[in-house]
């Protein structure tokens, strides 16, 4: 199928988009490596239904791409992902996505030196466009940031985040590029690998703090937390990680995380829709991603 892989990054943009939106609420009241670990949890358990349902083999793989993957979901998944929820604790969505799509850009120059991935002007143009585009909407709205210092913590969490979104896909790409292994196998075998050393701690935790133990039991007694929690992992996790690694199998890694980088267009609507206005401004820098978006299609 053509440009599989570039739907597939702009499917992991919608349900990312959706996701964000639920685990912006559950990080006031969940600490992020504990929400982390929750969310890989669910994902993991679901992934398992669907490898034994639908009969996936996992291919041979050899310790080179096993440790791709490994450091992908470590990085990506363990360090990347827990540093997003921070920053979003400390900036709020807007600033913390403007933040986080530095990580397109951070891609297409590791994927040049690590790869040998070039593109070309119409694509680079392209990438330029959509993040631009993205900034242009994102600032749209400045949102006040509550608490002396935490600015400057955010910062630091949301440029970890991308620079480890952006290493992240960088070696699942070097991974899937060169073996028979299938996005549904390296999604789940990222997402085990990546929450091993954060659910280490959190047991370590629960053994000797009782303050640990009473805050896994309030998430655990609580329907409406835990439903939150499943649709987030559901969407987030699930599909959101599955469908990119299917774009970055498929597709040069620079256009695939550039695509799936357009997840604050999708809230758009969804603002609309709740009654929020939408400004011409942000009218204006989602035609540019578009363009963006056309140009990418038609290389």
């Amino acid at each position: 199928m053509p440009y599989v892989g570039e739907c597939a990054a702009l499917g992991a943009a919608l349900v990312w988009s959706i996701a964000s939106m639920v685990f912006q609420r559950l990080g006031v009241t969940i600490d992020p490596l504990r929400l982390n670990v929750l969310k890989g949890l669910v994902s993991v358990t679901l992934f398992i239904l669907t490898i034994r349902l639908g009969g996936a083999i996992l291919p041979d793989l050899d310790r080179t791409s096993i440790a791709l993957i490994g450091g992908s979901g470590l990085i990506g998944i363990g360090l990347g992902d827990t540093a997003f929820f921070k920053a979003l604790n400390c900036l709020g969505p807007r600033r913390t996505l403007l933040l986080v799509t530095s990580a397109a850009p951070m891609t297409v120059l590791l994927a040049r030196v690590t790869l040998g991935e070039v593109l070309t002007f119409q694509t680079i143009a392209g990438i330029a466009a959509i993040a631009g585009g993205i900034a242009w909407v994102i600032g749209d709205r400045v949102v006040d940031v509550q608490g002396k210092g935490v600015w400057w913590q955010g910062i630091l969490w949301g440029l970890l985040a991308a620079g480890s979104q952006a290493v992240g896909v960088v070696l699942s790409r070097a991974a899937l590029a060169e073996t028979e292994i299938s996005p549904l196998w390296s999604t789940v075998l990222r997402i085990a690998i990546g929450i091993v050393p954060l659910l280490l701690w959190e047991l370590w935790g629960i053994l000797r703090d009782r303050a640990e133990r009473q805050a896994w039991r309030r998430i655990l007694t609580t329907p409406k937390t835990l439903s939150a929690i499943l649709l987030g992992s559901f969407f987030g996790t699930y599909l959101a990680i599955w469908l990119q690694q299917t774009s970055i199998k498929f597709a040069p890694v620079g256009i695939a995380q550039t695509l799936t980088s357009t997840s604050p267009l999708f809230v758009l609507p969804l603002a609309a829709w709740a009654g929020d206005r939408i400004s011409g401004r942000s009218l204006c820098g989602v035609v540019v991603v578009l363009l963006g978006v056309a140009m990418l299609f038609l290389r």
